[in-house]
């Protein structure tokens, strides 16, 4: 593991689904790259141009049924792949994300420590 893992307080889960996300002047369809339950990094077919001060709505539909959502702020630009920090999740939304987490990292240990990094609740050293 490098550094920039061991620095990072909360795992990411590759998932490659289509999305869509929208804003006060995007409304467009994108692929997800990755999630976390702290933010998201999304593939988009152009540069991404939008003003990154904004706050963006991201819509990912696992099935007919469930759907995740999520109020997003940008995190960094690099041409057309985004990374998005989570400003707020509904608790229907952060239910179906935290089940997603689970099951692709295959380990409760590691979904405990990124839901109390979530809570703000600081971990003793091991």
């Amino acid at each position: 593991m490098d550094k920039s893992e061991e620095k990072r307080q909360f795992h990411r889960v590759i998932y490659d689904a289509e999305a869509h996300l929208s804003g006060p002047e995007l409304n467009t369809n994108c692929r997800v790259v990755d999630l976390s339950l702290k933010g998201c990094l999304l593939h988009f077919e152009q540069s991404w141009s939008s003003p990154i001060e904004d706050i963006y709505t991201l819509t990912l539909n696992l099935a007919d049924d469930i759907t995740i959502t999520m109020e997003l702020s940008v995190s960094h630009v690099i041409d057309t792949e985004v990374g998005f920090k989570c400003e707020h999740i509904d608790i229907d939304s952060i239910s179906q994300l935290r089940r997603l987490v689970e099951l692709n990292l295959g380990d409760n240990e590691l979904l405990e420590r990124d839901l109390l990094a979530l809570s703000g609740k600081n971990m003793a050293a091991e």
